[in-house]
């Protein structure tokens, strides 16, 4: 082949490269998830307007994805199988101790600088937490910050050990399960965050004159939105932005706000979760 014919097939196969850059960069897929503390299918609800938005905001393709459980979630976000993933404080704590200090939490809700959790019961009997003991108590998922971290906290500092003086712990996995597993007389008393039984209480989803909150935690950090911190700085930014810019006076930002139980986001920061960690280290879970 002669030099001249070498430098064309060379200009040409620049030409095609650069042809298919755009089409490589529009293939970038962000992956979002969030820890199950709902079902699946809210999950998804909830999900599918903030990914038509992020993918507006980014420029690029956004997918849900979701995971079996509390520890997968963790996992995903310090393996780097997904780049945004929605945390509790106790999974938080969790995925900066797994990544090595790499996780990074960006946007926590308003609701979220204070948040709680309730006990219910459907039992005449239950009125304070002493009076749980000898009786069936179900939690969330076993690293539920508001449905089990939380609420097991509050219960030793009352002087009560769930594992000496309760008659039996189950876990039910999700916020929306312990209702169901208080209502149906499985267990006598459950623990679960105060926004999903505000919401099912809401809409109408359990009967408030047989079960019934007993008992409201203190305030405290929960959940927010994490990325890795090995996430480029330039979109770590553009997805802050985001996520801040979200207005409950659009309909797009109404919809989605609504969806996640916001008033709003706002900025967060690793130090506002440690008296989580020191909840969790207190309680013997890390």
């Amino acid at each position: 082949m002669s030099f001249a014919k070498r430098v064309t097939l060379r200009a040409l196969c620049a030409v095609a490269l650069l042809g298919l850059a755009p089409f490589a960069q529009a293939q970038q897929v962000f992956r979002v998830t969030a820890i199950p503390d709902e079902s699946p299918t809210e999950l998804a609800r909830k999900a599918a307007p903030l990914v038509k938005y992020l993918e507006g905001k980014l420029g690029m393709k956004v997918e849900f994805t979701p995971v079996n459980d509390y520890a997968a979630a963790v996992e995903a976000l310090v393996n780097k199988k997904v780049d945004l993933a929605w945390f509790g404080g106790f999974t938080f704590v969790q995925a900066n101790a797994r990544s090595g200090g790499k996780a990074l939490p960006l946007v926590q809700r308003v609701e979220d600088e204070k948040f709680k959790s309730v006990f219910i019961t459907t039992d005449p009997k239950i009125n304070n937490l002493a009076d749980l003991k000898g009786k069936d108590l179900s939690f969330g998922s076993q690293s539920s910050t508001s449905g089990h971290l939380m609420p097991r906290s509050f219960l030793l500092a009352a002087g009560v050990n769930p594992d000496k003086d309760l008659h039996r712990v189950a876990f039910s996995g999700a916020h929306d399960a312990t209702i169901a597993a208080v209502a149906s007389g499985k267990v006598q008393a459950g623990a679960l965050n105060i926004s999903v039984w505000e919401k099912f209480v809401g809409e109408g989803k359990v009967d408030t004159a047989k079960v019934r909150v007993f008992y409201t935690t203190p305030p405290y950090f929960d959940y927010n939105w994490t990325v890795h911190a090995e996430m480029p700085a330039a979109l770590r930014e553009k997805l802050t932005a985001a996520l801040l810019g979200l207005d409950r006076n659009t309909p797009e930002g109404k919809e989605i706000l609504e969806l996640q139980r916001a008033t709003r986001f706002v900025p967060t920061k690793p130090e506002n979760y440690q008296g989580i960690e020191a909840a969790a280290r207190n309680a013997g879970l890390i």
